[in-house]
Formats: structure tokens, sequence, C-alpha cells
């Protein structure tokens, strides 16, 4: 699922940089601000620091999350919360990303919240992602690109996505919880917070026009949401060994 392999970093020097990206971040975010509240280890430290603001500075913000991993990290934090259809057009989204190219298009889902994911940062006027460098690409799908999928139509999907993905698609695995295990064991599904399957599809890094392939692969039927986010980010604020990076779209909706 993963691409070649990158230089080589131990955990800590790994996390850092995320918390220094999830962090920085956090420059974009005023009081009164309508916020989506993204998934992932990397906006963690965005919701972290959020959190912090509110408590010490006084911060007022509002959230949406995006998953119920993101809804419960809040709500420990004390971040006021509204759904999506509560909120309306939201100031801004804060999200992670599996990959982002030199375009600002993007691979997500690995989390597995791709769908609402993609829900908050379409009502949002404008999306900053945060990230390390290992997640800039020159061309997008060196990482599985993720597909939620109706429960009862994976198998078709999938048999359809086999003559359209170069290499293999596969249905994502879940963890085995104790009252499900059998014996033999039997692969358990992961199961999205909107109770859906994932299925992850291999195409390599040769996703050069992300826009054709999206809908090409939405109008597969049983296809909920895919996993590519095109001409929605604004920004990334990217963490290297060296320093915390701020690139903003030329053109876009925070140029």
């Amino acid at each position: 699922m993963m691409r070649g392999a990158p230089p080589a970093r131990n955990v800590d020097e790994v996390e850092a940089l995320k918390r220094e990206a999830g962090i920085a971040a956090c420059s974009f975010v005023s009081s009164g601000m309508r916020l989506g509240l993204g998934t992932g280890s990397t906006v963690r430290y965005t919701i972290l620091e959020i959190g912090r603001r509110i408590a010490e500075e006084a911060l007022e913000v509002i959230g949406v999350p995006t998953s119920e991993a993101t809804r419960h990290l809040a709500e420990g934090l004390g971040i006021p919360l509204l759904s999506l259809e509560e909120a309306g057009e939201l100031d801004l989204t804060i999200d992670g990303a599996d990959e982002f190219d030199p375009d600002f298009q993007l691979i997500k889902g690995g989390g597995g919240a791709l769908t609402r994911e993609k829900r908050v940062a379409a009502s949002s006027r404008a999306m900053v992602v945060v990230a390390d460098d290992s997640k800039q690409v020159p061309v997008l799908g060196g990482f599985d690109l993720p597909l939620e999928v109706g429960t009862d139509d994976w198998e078709r999907v999938r048999d359809e996505l086999d003559t359209i993905c170069p290499g293999p698609v596969s249905l994502r695995r879940g963890i085995y919880r104790l009252e499900d295990m059998k014996l033999p064991l039997e692969p358990y599904p992961y199961l999205t917070d909107n109770g859906g399957y994932i299925l992850d599809c291999e195409f390599g890094p040769t996703i050069f026009e992300p826009d054709q392939l999206e809908q090409l692969i939405l109008s597969v039927e049983g296809v909920v949401e895919v996993g590519l986010f095109v001409g929605m980010c604004d920004a990334v604020v990217m963490a290297t060994p060296s320093e915390v990076l701020t690139m903003v779209k030329q053109g876009g909706r925070l140029d």
C-alpha cells in the first residue's frame, strides 16, 4: 500500500515533523471561523493546538469533524462542534493527505474517512493540508487510491475496477474484534463511519490526470466516493527535517 522506501527516519523524528506542521497550520485560524477538522495523525496536532488556543488564548471557533475519531478528540479538548448540516458553509478545512502533487491535487483516505472529509472540504471556502515531506510526490498513485463502496456492491465494483486499475484492487481489512473471531479466522472488512467498505487500488505513480480518473471511477455504480481531491487544496504546510514550509497554490483561494 505504501510507496517505495523513503529516507530512513525514526519514529520520533517523524512525529516531530508532524507536530511542527500541524501547529504551523494554525496560523490560518482566527476567531470567528467555522472549521472543518480533518482526520489523521498529522492533523491531530492541529486539533490539539486549536484546543490549547481555546483554553489559553480565548480563541473562538466552531469545528465540524470529519470522523468519529476526530469528534471524540475535539470534544475532549472542549472545541465546540456542529454537524456539517448545522454549520453550512465553512471558512476553512485543515486536513492531512496521503500524497500531494505539484498541482496541489491529493490522495486521501488512508484513515478511511474520505467520504466525510470530501464533503467537508467541498463545503469550505478554502482547504489547507498539513503533511511531512514524505507525502510530496511528482505524480500521484504511489499510495494506493482508496474508494468507499457499499457493502453489497464491493465485489462487483472490485471486478469493474480491475479493468481500470493496472494493479491489484483489494478489500481493506479491519482489526479483529473478540466477538468476531472464529476458527478458522476469516478476513474482517474495514467498516467506515458511514457503514461502507474501502477498496484500495494499486495504480502506482501513474495518475497524471486525477480529474479524469476521479470522474471515471465515480461513474462506476456502487462507488460512494473516491479518494482523489481535485481542485480543493489551496495550501500545504509541510515540515521538512530543517524547516516548515508553507506552499500556497497560485491562483487559489488563499493566494
